[in-house]
C-alpha cells in the first residue's frame, strides 16, 4: 500500500516537471523515476508515511501551467511555488488537498477569477496569491476557509468590494489587499470577528466612505494601511482604542481634519509613524507590512515541519 501510494505521488510529481520548463533542467535532471520522490530538489517527505507532505520550488525561474495532477498529492500539507513564470488559471483539482495548510503563489503569472473552490480547503492557514494576475471579485466562498491566519491578494486586477464574509474569519491574523481596484465602503462592524487581527492592508483601491467607527474593536491591531483610497469624513475617535497600533497610513484619501482627528493622530505618531495635518487633510508616507508577515510564516513553517 505505501508503495503504490508513493507511486502515485511520483506521477503526479514528473507529470508536473513534464509540464514546466527551467533555464538549467534542474528538476529534468533530478527528479528520476529511479530514485525516491523523498529525495527530490524541493520535496520533503513524512517520517513515518514517506508520502510527499510540502513542495518548496520558489525562485526557481519555473515556466508553465500548474497541472492539474498536484491535486492527487493527498498528504501534502504545504505547497510553495512563488517567484517562478507560472501562468494560466489555478487547476480545480488542487481543491482536492484537504490537509493543506500552507498555500503561497506569489510573484507569478497566474490569471482568471481567484477560484471559488479555495473554499473547500479548510485547513489553509496561510493564502499567498499576490503580485500575479487575477482579476474579477474575491469569492465569498473564502469564508469557510476557518483556519485561515494570512490572506494576501494583493498587487493583482481584482475589483468589486471586499466581501464582508472574510471580516468574519475569526483566525485571521493578517489581512492584505492592496493594490486592486476594490471599491465600496467597510463594514461598520468589520471588526466585531476578528480578535486577532493584527495588520490590515488595503492600501491603493478605489474604497470609499468613511472609515469604520468600529476600526477600533481591532484590539490587537499594529499595522493599518488605508493610504490611496477615497475615504471620506473624519478620522474616527475609536482608532485611539488601538493600543497595539505602530504604523498607520491614512495619506492621500479625502479625509477632514479636525481637532479631534488631530488628538488620535497625537496618540499614536511618536514612533515609526509619521503624520501632519496639512490643509484639512492627514498625509502620511507610505509603508507596507513584511513584519506581521515574516513572523507568522516562520510560525507556519515551523508547525509543517512538526508534521513530517
Amino acid at each position: 500500500m505505501t508503495v503504490r501510494n508513493l507511486n502515485s505521488d511520483q506521477f503526479a510529481l514528473l507529470e508536473f516537471k513534464d509540464r514546466i520548463a527551467g533555464p538549467q533542467n534542474v528538476l529534468a535532471n533530478n527528479w528520476k523515476a529511479s530514485t525516491s520522490v523523498c529525495n527530490w530538489i524541493g520535496v520533503s517527505c513524512g517520517i513515518f508515511h514517506k508520502r510527499v507532505i510540502a513542495l518548496n520550488l520558489t525562485s526557481m525561474n519555473l515556466r508553465g501551467t500548474i497541472p492539474p495532477h498536484l491535486g492527487n498529492l493527498s498528504f501534502l500539507l504545504s505547497l510553495d511555488l512563488s517567484s517562478n513564470h507560472f501562468y494560466g488559471h489555478l487547476p480545480e483539482e488542487l481543491g482536492q488537498l484537504h490537509r493543506l495548510r500552507i498555500l503561497q503563489l506569489r510573484y507569478n503569472r497566474l490569471n482568471g477569477e481567484i477560484p471559488s473552490w479555495l473554499g473547500n480547503l479548510q485547513r489553509v492557514r496561510r493564502l499567498e496569491m499576490i503580485n500575479n494576475n487575477f482579476t474579477g471579485t474575491i469569492p465569498e466562498t473564502l469564508v469557510n476557509m476557518s483556519n485561515l491566519e494570512i490572506l494576501n491578494l494583493g498587487l493583482n486586477q481584482l475589483s468589486g468590494q471586499v466581501p464582508s464574509s472574510i471580516f468574519k474569519i475569526s483566525s485571521l491574523k493578517a489581512i492584505s489587499l492592496s493594490s486592486n481596484s476594490l471599491s465600496s465602503s467597510l463594514p461598520n462592524d468589520m471588526c466585531q470577528h476578528l480578535p486577532k487581527l493584527e495588520g490590515l492592508y488595503l492600501s491603493s483601491n478605489e474604497l470609499s466612505g468613511n472609515i469604520p467607527f468600529g476600526m477600533g474593536k481591532c484590539n490587537n491591531l499594529k499595522n493599518l494601511s488605508l493610504s490611496y483610497n477615497q475615504f471620506t469624513g473624519i478620522i474616527p475617535r475609536s482608532i485611539g482604542n488601538l493600543i497595539q497600533l505602530e504604523e498607520l497610513y491614512l495619506g492621500f484619501n479625502n479625509l477632514e481634519g479636525d481637532n479631534e482627528s488631530r488628538n488620535v493622530l497625537d496618540v499614536f505618531f511618536l514612533g515609526k509613524a509619521v503624520a501632519e495635518a496639512l490643509n484639512g487633510r492627514i498625509e502620511s508616507t507610505v509603508g507596507e507590512f513584511l513584519s506581521v508577515f515574516g513572523r507568522l510564516q516562520v510560525e507556519q513553517q515551523k508547525q509543517v515541519q512538526d508534521f513530517q
